[in-house]
């Protein structure tokens, strides 16, 4: 009895035939995809504008052409939006500035073109031999942990 009256109101709410096919449907992830596009004058900016508003899923796209930053939020993947993006002929890529917060972390890669407080996003595994030797000495003799001295 419990089988008939899913099978009809799956086929009532038009869910697919009561087959439970429509109820798996994967959801879209939400994404903020930000890219760097060159964009000189207003036509530029209605350009990508247009191109990127007018994709399938996409809630609302900001650009900011002092930073040549492109802003779009919705439920679209950052490869299909940048694809787009380099469709209007405009030079583009996924933001690679990341905010300078912490001197510590990581060797940051200065860029005059990045946007104040913002320094070129860096992968830590691309760490130069040398930096890593020096980054195994400091921690030979951390304060953390005194026995990792073994000069003592």
């Amino acid at each position: 009895m419990g089988g008939t009256l899913r099978f009809l109101s799956d086929v009532l709410l038009g869910l697919g035939g009561g087959t439970g096919e429509g109820r798996h449907k994967k959801r879209r992830q939400f994404y903020t995809v930000e890219l760097k596009v060159r964009m000189d004058c207003d036509g530029c900016e209605r350009k990508v504008r247009n191109a990127l508003a007018t994709m399938r899923g996409v809630q609302t796209v900001e650009i900011n052409r002092k930073q040549q930053k492109v802003t779009v939020q919705g439920f679209v993947e950052p490869q299909r939006v940048l694809r787009r993006a380099l469709s209007t002929g405009k030079r583009a890529e996924l933001w690679p500035y990341v905010p300078y917060t912490n001197p510590y972390m990581a060797p940051p890669v200065y860029d005059k073109r990045a946007p104040a407080g913002h320094v070129r996003k860096t992968d830590a595994a691309v760490m130069p031999a040398s930096a890593a030797q020096e980054e195994r000495l400091a921690t030979l003799f951390s304060d953390d942990n005194p026995n990792a001295c073994s000069l003592m």
